[in-house]
């Protein structure tokens, strides 16, 4: 019987930050023009989170059926190990897209950004494609693709325009858009420590991730890149909001993370670094959420 705790872990809670930060930097946005608004940013919170937890189920389900996960050197997933259902994991990602889809239109009916509906649909559709149908284009190594844009720009923009316009002037500024990519970047980075340690086994199955498609020497080098570029983006954000200088303290961990990757899985543990780029990513989104507020 699936209990309870397997469905939290199902749910893969330790990478729910990514949507924390990404709302935490679009509300402190809102903030900085004067637009920061309790109610639409709560709406965003819940639409963000309920739409990566049925991505992740999906997810769980797909790979499920599939028998990508029976040889998996990560967390274990629930239909791979029999702790549920296929059909019970799927229905639970249905429910969670349908969370998703209420919380949306109440979002987009009290701010009158009806026009996001249009979005709202094109991210469940990406959520459940990443690993769904029959051709996947998680398994076509564009899954850092998507993850960058729907819990970057996508998701901080977003949260940002439905705030300002719920108070009267919706807008989205140059900085906020750098500010997106630096939250999008570090996103990148998480599922590229998934990817990179599964390549071998995903090789195997033929999901062909872009660790698999480009090796996992220039996946490790692209997985730099993504911790480290965001903090160059805090530092251009500051040249409007100097507050922003604030998020650059993830420099040395985030230097520090991506000399880990650089060194290899069988000196630093991946798990490790999973952990670590979430710590950071977390820090990174807060602490500029909290920098644009000021």
């Amino acid at each position: 019987m699936t209990t309870t705790q397997d469905w939290i872990d199902g749910a893969r809670p330790r990478t729910l930050w990514t949507s924390i930060s990404a709302v935490a930097v679009g509300s402190g946005a809102a903030a900085a023009v004067d637009g920061f608004a309790f109610i639409p940013a709560l709406l965003a919170l819940g639409v963000a989170v309920a739409l990566q937890v049925a991505s992740n189920y999906g997810n769980d389900y797909s790979d499920g059926i599939r028998g990508t996960d029976m040889d998996r050197i990560g967390p274990d997933r629930l239909v791979a190990t029999g702790r549920a259902t296929p059909t019970a994991v799927k229905r639970a990602a249905f429910v969670s897209f349908g969370v998703a889809g209420v919380l949306g239109l109440t979002l987009v009916a009290i701010t009158g950004t009806w026009w996001l509906l249009l979005v709202g649909a094109v991210a469940i559709v990406a959520a459940w494609t990443y690993t769904g149908t029959t051709r996947p284009y998680g398994y076509a190594g564009w899954g850092e693709v998507s993850v960058f844009i729907f819990f970057g720009p996508v998701a901080v923009l977003g949260t940002m325009l439905t705030q300002t316009a719920f108070s009267g002037d919706a807008s989205i500024t140059w900085w906020a858009v750098i500010a997106s990519t630096g939250v999008g970047l570090y996103a990148v980075a998480l599922l590229l420590v998934n990817n990179i340690r599964d390549a071998d086994t995903d090789a195997v199955t033929g999901k062909l991730t872009l660790a698999v498609k480009w090796g996992v020497p220039r996946a490790r080098r692209l997985f730099v890149a993504s911790v480290l570029l965001p903090v160059v983006c805090a530092v251009v954000v500051a040249f409007a909001h100097p507050w922003a200088l604030i998020a650059t303290v993830v420099a040395l961990p985030s230097l520090l993370i991506a000399g880990g990757m650089r060194i290899g899985a069988e000196k630093v543990s991946m798990k490790v670094i999973f952990s670590a780029i979430s710590g950071v990513g977390l820090a990174y989104g807060l602490l500029l959420g909290v920098a644009l507020a000021l």
